[in-house]
């Protein structure tokens, strides 16, 4: 569903990093005379980035930062030609970002009222609006916390939208030092650069994670853990590549085990690997996530929300995402096709389901994609799509924008169910401390209870108002299966 399945990329305050090498029969200067334009850089694989610094420079670029790990820079240049200037030995691809941001899936956040959250009740052993949480009691989060709430040792990054610092909920949670603001591809570790400004996604999403147990609001599956605000969304509720490299790797680099990534990275949907321009962002991404993964990181990630086979793409609809919807084109699509960071190899991808344990009715899907699922929530089941029932979505901590105050509220989205899966995960980490990424997604999988697949072609929408077969979807495999991989992940099963 593209309209809600909104992703960005964040740009940040940028220190630059002069390069004064020169090259013998180099390249000549270009006239500055186009607009200022980010790049991506890649050396040859395996290579030191010094000789694609140097041509950077003799086509009058600047490198705004150097992921030397990775070999890849982010570059600034106003050169038109750019591109074609820095070609050559030393440089194994580059590509302009400029119409590469990815809206957010943002998804719609209604807020609970102050009198609600007054009179909340809830469980007297828990938070004041547990009773309200019932994603919580689907995954046995009350037999999990009598084992353990998670350990401090555990931090989680967060790469999305921020992380509201003055929370009630989160004010505790949160790694400060480990925290930054990745906008640009740029760290920058100011408190004001990784907290929200336009959106609350990652405060949603934090709080589903480690929302603290000290007797008001909710709880979170691992209030014993550390989150890090690792902000990749801009302003604009963008999110371009050089954001999520420099989230990955800040994450690799500063002792996080985990990372949630509730978007997906570039204006199309599917990000082809046989598209000349596309083909560099794709190797720059998965350079940098497989760095992570090699210093411990287990990146998970939402599947989507546009109810879309996975293993069987064929056509891309809504894409890019960054003009009006008249704009956007519809192109033939295949293997070559990836959704990232959900379909790299080593993520665990996370599909949703509502409160019924059925798939979402948005929520994509697809047999050896999606690993896991957990709930993501579903509005619209009760009443076949005709409108929503609010409460049947999650409920989560907010942070309102336009008053800048903090709250409680609902989303739905497979945003939501992958943060169920990343705070089962920490639980896991913090019983099993010392497991690889490789292990504890297979342990994860492992402990994950399985789901049938509904019989025929599924869908619990028919009377939503974009048409009875909007949400067709037609579920394949047998006790791992397209909906629902393995099953619903279970904290219990993790921690006992």
């Amino acid at each position: 569903m593209k309209n809600l399945r909104r992703k960005t990329l964040a740009a940040a305050s940028a220190m630059t990093l002069g390069v004064g090498l020169a090259l013998t029969g180099g390249l000549a200067p270009a006239a500055a005379a186009g607009p200022d334009t980010s790049y991506l850089v890649l050396a040859p694989q395996g290579a030191n980035t010094s000789q694609a610094a140097a041509r950077v420079a003799a086509a009058n670029g600047t490198v705004v930062a150097s992921y030397d790990q990775i070999g890849v820079l982010v570059v600034r240049s106003t050169n038109p030609n750019f591109a074609t200037d820095v070609a050559g030995a030393g440089v194994e691809s580059v590509a302009s970002t400029a119409g590469l941001g990815t809206a957010l899936d943002e998804g719609e956040t209604v807020e609970v009222s102050a009198a609600d959250v007054a009179n909340a009740t809830g469980d007297p052993t828990k938070e004041p609006m547990y009773g309200q949480q019932w994603d919580m009691d689907m995954i046995h989060l009350p037999q999990a916390h009598a084992v353990t709430t998670g350990s401090s040792n555990v931090v989680v990054g967060v790469l999305d939208s921020g992380i509201s610092s003055s929370h009630p909920d989160l004010k505790t949670q949160i790694a400060k030092d480990k925290s930054v603001s990745c906008i640009g591809g740029v760290p920058n570790t100011s408190e004001a650069a990784w907290n929200p400004t336009t959106s609350d996604h990652g405060t949603h999403v934090a709080g589903t994670i480690a929302a603290a147990v000290n007797g008001e609001g909710v709880t979170g599956i691992a209030p014993g853990v550390k989150v890090a605000a690792v902000k990749v969304v801009n302003d604009a509720q963008f999110i371009y590549p050089e954001a999520a490299i420099c989230g990955f790797v800040w994450a690799a680099d500063h002792g996080m085990q985990l990372t949630n990534n509730s978007y997906y990275i570039d204006p199309w949907e599917f990000n082809c690997r046989n598209d000349a321009r596309q083909r560099p962002i794709w190797q720059a991404v998965q350079r940098a996530i497989r760095y992570s993964q090699s210093k411990g990181v287990l990146n998970i990630a939402s599947a989507g929300n546009s109810n879309v086979d996975l293993a069987h793409k064929t056509v891309d609809t809504g894409s890019p995402d960054d003009v009006p919807e008249d704009q956007q084109e519809i192109r033939d699509i295949n293997s070559a096709c990836l959704d990232l960071p959900a379909e790299a190899p080593g993520v665990v991808t996370v599909s949703a389901v509502g409160r019924t344990g059925a798939k979402s009715y948005y929520s994509s899907y697809g047999l050896g994609v999606v690993d896991v699922t957990a709930p993501g929530g579903d509005t619209r089941f009760r009443t076949q799509g005709v409108r929503s029932t609010l409460s049947d979505g999650i409920l989560s901590t907010t942070f309102n924008t336009a008053t800048r105050t903090n709250g409680w509220g609902y989303k739905q989205g497979t945003s939501m169910s992958g943060p169920h899966v990343t705070g089962v995960a920490a639980l896991a980490l913090s019983a099993h401390p010392g497991l690889t990424p490789g292990a504890l997604a297979a342990f994860l999988e492992g402990t994950s209870v399985a789901q049938s697949c509904p019989a025929g072609v599924y869908n619990p929408v028919p009377l939503i108002s974009s048409g009875p077969h909007a949400y067709d979807a037609t579920c394949s495999g047998g006790a791992r299966n397209s909906f629902y991989g393995a099953g619903m992940v279970d904290a219990y099963n993790v921690v006992k």
